[in-house]
């Protein structure tokens, strides 16, 4: 049997990378009832950071949408090691928390972040509409732009 999202994401041109190995003493996400929560991803192509840097001083917000995008296609792919291959068993995106390596001066973070929010929607439809926040650090894991966690149910 063929699954809808795959489809859907080969549709779109999206290839799911490796789910990226966690590198510390954390779980790539975990799985309560039927909630999945997973781990912050930052902006990884081929086990490299892609768009580090910071907004506001030395990376523009169309490269930061880019990294948030980037960060939404790595939560598909730990959701996709969740529901053991099968993207189907999605019901619903419940909440996304976008964090943003900024300058104090900074204010467009949830513009960033609509990166993943826009991704969300393209693959998973209305079942892709969710909660939302969009926070500004000041630094991130490895100087990525952008990082990403979110909260995902599945049946």
């Amino acid at each position: 049997m063929t699954s809808k999202i795959n489809n859907r994401l080969k549709t779109l041109g999206i290839v799911l990378p490796e789910a990226a190995a966690p590198v510390a003493n954390y779980a790539p996400y975990t799985i309560t009832n039927n909630l999945v929560f997973i781990s912050g991803q930052i902006p990884f192509v081929d086990g490299k950071i892609k768009y580090p840097g910071r907004l506001g001083e030395n990376i523009t917000i169309t490269e930061a949408q880019e990294a948030a995008r980037l960060c939404g296609i790595n939560l598909i792919a730990q959701l996709n090691n969740a529901c053991g291959g099968n993207l189907d068993r999605l019901t619903q995106v419940v909440k996304i928390t976008g964090f943003v390596n900024s300058t104090p001066d900074f204010t467009d973070q949830a513009i960033v972040i609509n990166g993943t929010s826009d991704l969300m929607f393209e693959v998973f439809e209305n079942k892709g509409r969710h909660a939302r926040a969009a926070i500004g650090c000041s630094a991130l894991p490895l100087g990525a732009a952008v990082e990403v966690d979110a909260i995902f149910e599945i049946s």
